[in-house]
């Protein structure tokens, strides 16, 4: 099973939104392996966008991830980074699809509730970013025999 990471950002903690993007990963039959909620720091945010380091608009981002405490979560399934992904839409929220979660909840490029790892390598760095080993959890999750084929647990 993979693994991956999710920041619920400050806009979708000062909207209310925190149990109905939780609750849309837990109907789709994914895992919450770790949870967490903290405030970001720019030591942290620097290391986390380094990406975006030299484009005009990362001194606004650190600004505004660092404006509420933020939900950390880790999910697991299979194939879960493309789902999550699937799940969240595209990064500018106002062209992505109904039914996704920037589909229904955001507007912007930027405050669009939710960040999610894009690659498998990138959910295994940004997990160990976020969470120590002993705040992730392994348990059997019975639901797994009504989400996923004999063939595919």
């Amino acid at each position: 099973m993979e693994r991956t990471l999710i920041i619920i950002k400050p806009d979708a903690v000062q909207r209310g939104f925190v149990g109905e993007i939780i609750g849309r990963f837990e109907r789709k039959g994914l895992k919450i392996v770790g949870l967490k909620m903290l405030p970001l720091n720019d030591a942290l945010l620097s290391e986390h966008y380094s990406h975006l380091k030299d484009k005009p608009f990362f001194d606004s981002l650190k600004r505004f991830m660092k404006s509420t405490p933020v939900i950390i979560l880790c999910v697991e399934g299979v194939e879960v980074v493309d789902t999550v992904r699937l799940l969240c839409g595209i990064t500018k929220a106002r062209s992505a699809d109904v039914g996704s979660i920037r589909g229904d909840l955001a507007m912007s490029q930027s405050c669009n509730v939710i960040h999610a790892s894009d690659t498998v390598e990138n959910a295994k760095n940004e997990i160990q970013r976020f969470f120590e080993k002993d705040e992730l959890f392994d348990y059997d999750k019975t639901e797994y025999l009504h989400v996923y084929a004999e063939d595919e647990r």
